[in-house]
């Protein structure tokens, strides 16, 4: 989490001058996002798959272009601009628990803790209700720690084995947890987002909270619909999937020291040491696993599986790093913000700002801080309800965020369920149903005093 000082968060970006950037520039320096999504548009169209262009390759060949595209540099001082970039402390941070999460989930799997939360769940909900179930703990859990990480680290392990089955693509059982750990991402009081909003606006956080409900509560009940609806249709909706041993559910317990504590705030990375640790001892306890190096080796595995996701955070990281450098986002702000009309213009430029910053940094919180005082003078000088604007800088931040393919959740969630990050795009209600509310929140003209 950035720091907080004098109502900022981190060092704050310097407001560029409007016409400081020129266009060309401009968009020379975005060009490395029009040639990723070039190149992966146009494999994928070609072989009628979006699964066939590696994330990767792509972001190799932008990155390229974008160290290419470096002026007044040597080489190797252009690539030190790029590993900076992929080097920042929360890159590595979310790599560790990457790294983490891929051991835990492994070795959970070996034993049959998955297995048994599953039986489990199967035996205790008709299978109506367990999609919409499944959505209702993916919020709770995330409002409760405030982060979409500790929520999909918790529940993706659950939705792998819940899909087969239901009879269900992992990919869309995987995007309901996506969903719903956004939900609570977007809302708690101790999420980043939420503290990045409340104080860039000089807004409570209880306000902020107040008029953020009213934006994604109704996503939420017409999401929630939706799933409900996907369980009646299931085959044999009526009854109990299977039947669950009994013998067998104490081997939920690495979950529950997992869910448990990740409510209870502790550190994500405590987290999965603790479930790392009980499957372990579980794994003593019944045999199911061997000795220590077969324990080992099997965490290994999981390690290895979260390979293809870390190479491409480390790419996106550095070439959005060569593309800050280059101007490229303060281009963006100045040429949003240059023509606005009217209160509604002005929060469709916020939104439309905070949205552009989050596509290309790849991280909602760090775009709520970057155009966070630029927001703050927008709403000052079209007397724009501050709440208002925190709730559109964090609500639209998190769309983005959900969305994107390269963004860490995104890429955590793919590498848990061995899914291509791209396979939840069509799954994405919950986010969808988010931006039609955040449209109505513009359109909605009110005083700045409601």
């Amino acid at each position: 989490m950035q720091k907080l000082q004098n109502g900022h968060i981190g060092n704050q970006p310097e407001k560029p001058e409007s016409n400081s950037i020129s266009t060309g520039r401009g968009l020379l320096a975005l060009s490395p996002i029009a040639v990723f999504l070039s190149l992966y548009l146009s494999v994928s169209i070609v072989n009628n798959d979006f699964y066939k262009m590696p994330l990767s390759v792509a972001f190799i060949v932008a990155s390229m272009w974008a160290i290419f595209l470096v002026k007044g540099k040597k080489m190797a001082e252009r690539v030190e601009i790029f590993s900076l970039g992929a080097a920042n402390a929360n890159v590595l941070y979310m790599i560790w628990i990457f790294i983490m999460a891929g051991a835990f989930s492994a070795l959970a799997r070996s034993i049959g803790s998955v297995d048994a939360t599953v039986d489990l769940t199967l035996a205790m909900l008709p299978r109506q209700f367990l999609l919409p179930g499944l959505f209702v703990t993916a919020c709770f859990i995330s409002m409760s720690i405030g982060t979409s990480v500790g929520t999909i680290v918790a529940l993706t392990p659950f939705a792998v084995q819940l899909a087969p089955q239901l009879g269900l693509d992992t990919a869309f059982v995987t995007s309901i947890v996506l969903g719903g750990s956004f939900f609570g991402d977007n809302l708690s009081f101790i999420s980043d987002t939420t503290i990045a909003a409340t104080r860039t606006q000089r807004v409570a956080m209880s306000d902020k909270f107040k008029m953020n409900l009213r934006i994604v509560l109704p996503a939420a009940i017409v999401v929630m619909a939706i799933y409900i609806i996907y369980g009646f249709n299931l085959e044999g909706a009526g009854g109990v999937a299977t039947a669950a041993r009994p013998s067998s559910w104490w081997l939920i317990v690495p979950y529950i020291v997992v869910i448990a504590t990740a409510i209870a705030g502790v550190n994500v990375m405590l987290v999965l040491t603790l479930g790392i640790v009980a499957c372990i001892v579980l794994a003593y306890a019944t045999g199911a696993v061997g000795g220590f190096i077969e324990q080992s080796a099997i965490m290994a595995e999981g390690i290895k599986a979260m390979s293809d996701l870390i190479i491409v955070t480390l790419l996106a990281a550095g070439l959005l790093a060569v593309i800050k450098y280059n101007g490229g986002i303060a281009f963006l702000i100045s040429r949003l913000t240059k023509r606005i009309s009217g209160t509604r213009g002005a929060r469709a430029t916020i939104a439309m700002l905070v949205a552009v910053v989050n596509l290309c940094t790849a991280n909602n919180t760090i775009a709520i801080i970057t155009v966070g005082d630029i927001a703050r003078s927008i709403s000052d000088k079209y007397d724009l309800n501050p709440r208002r604007v925190a709730s559109i800088l964090d609500t639209g931040s998190c769309i983005v965020q959900c969305v994107i393919p390269y963004g860490a959740q995104t890429l955590l969630a793919a590498g848990l369920a061995n899914v291509s990050p791209v396979a939840f795009v069509r799954y994405h209600y919950y986010a969808a149903a988010l931006a039609v509310m955040v449209m109505v929140s513009i359109m909605v003209k009110k005083s700045a005093k409601t």
